[in-house]
């Protein structure tokens, strides 16, 4: 892949990521709030941001949007392929959620 391409693949997961985010916080912020991880502060200048504005800060080179955990054992619960894939991928959202609120 070449600089260029990666550079406007970026920019367009940075539209998508920044439109999906406006979406999901004006629908239902309190969810909103907790499927993107966001402070109040940052939803709300998100959450007002103009198009224009919105391309603009979708127009960097740097990825918006990022993993919210870096832990080994929630990848594992996401990732396993057993029988109690509903119950693994509760525990991953509890795991999850729980470092959210450590966040805060």
């Amino acid at each position: 892949m070449q600089p260029d391409q990666l550079l406007e693949e970026i920019r367009e997961a940075n539209m998508a990521y920044l439109m999906l985010a406006q979406h999901m916080l004006r629908a239902d912020r309190a969810q909103g709030l907790y499927r993107l991880g966001l402070s109040e502060e940052v939803a709300n200048l998100i959450a007002a941001l103009t198009p224009g504005q919105l391309m603009k800060v979708a127009g960097g080179n740097l990825l918006m949007c990022r993993f919210r955990f870096d832990d080994e054992m929630v990848w594992n619960l996401l990732t396993t392929n057993g029988k109690v894939d509903n119950t693994n991928s509760l525990h991953a959202n509890i795991l999850m959620a729980g470092k959210m609120a450590e966040a805060a």
